[in-house]
């Protein structure tokens, strides 16, 4: 049995991977809402509107953002609670979740990734295509585990952070809110200033503007 229709917020390139975990995980019918969407614009199929949906049709419909930045997702998000909408919560059937685990509403486990027993992944985040969050490792709210990341195992990762593709932040180590790990770059020790760190091991790039 099919679940009911998808509203993914927004159209860029995170949505489509959104999409395609929606398709198999059994959404019956999806609906992109992005304010830039053109004239007929669609998914395979699906369509890709300005506006929200109105009507009786749409009553179960779930809502889903789809950012790939933590900042514009939460907006997302908060968007769709006003307007009533439940938020859903997305987990690929090739993902892998081990026992005592918490995924959180909003949350993104795209295909191939690896949640490890015991860990938890606050709201809104995503864990994309093959990434490992490890055994007992925490990630706060709306950050963003890119491709093929890895956070070891009782890693603590604050809230808004983005994790770049090949990046690793090792066993034990905590990340402050606002970081960003570039791709590639390992994270051996605690880092407490927001800003972007790149290289192994991780070194400040730049300082967060308020900082």
């Amino acid at each position: 049995m099919s679940l009911p229709g998808l509203i993914i917020i927004g159209f860029g390139g995170h949505a489509r991977s959104v999409a395609d975990v929606a398709l198999a995980c059994g959404f019956g019918a999806l609906l992109f809402v992005d304010p830039r969407a053109r004239p007929g614009e669609n998914f395979l199929g699906h369509p890709v509107q300005a506006a929200w949906p109105e009507g009786d049709g749409f009553g179960d419909w779930r809502a889903m953002p789809a950012s790939g930045d933590g900042q514009r997702r939460a907006a997302q998000m908060a968007e769709a609670r006003q307007r009533g909408r439940r938020i859903a919560t997305l987990i690929a059937p090739t993902a892998t979740v081990g026992v005592g685990a918490t995924v959180a509403e909003g949350c993104f486990v795209a295909q191939h990734a690896h949640i490890g027993p015991m860990a938890a992944v606050a709201e809104g985040c995503i864990v994309n295509t093959g990434a490992a969050v490890e055994h007992e490792a925490r990630i706060g709210a709306f950050s963003h585990i890119s491709v093929r990341a890895t956070v070891a195992g009782r890693a603590q990762i604050g809230a808004y952070n983005f994790i770049g593709a090949g990046a690793t932040v090792i066993d034990r180590v905590t990340l402050a809110d606002g970081i960003t790990l570039g791709a590639g770059g390992v994270a051996p020790y605690d880092i407490a200033a927001p800003g972007i760190y790149v290289g192994i091991p991780a070194r400040l790039l730049s300082k967060a503007a308020s900082s």
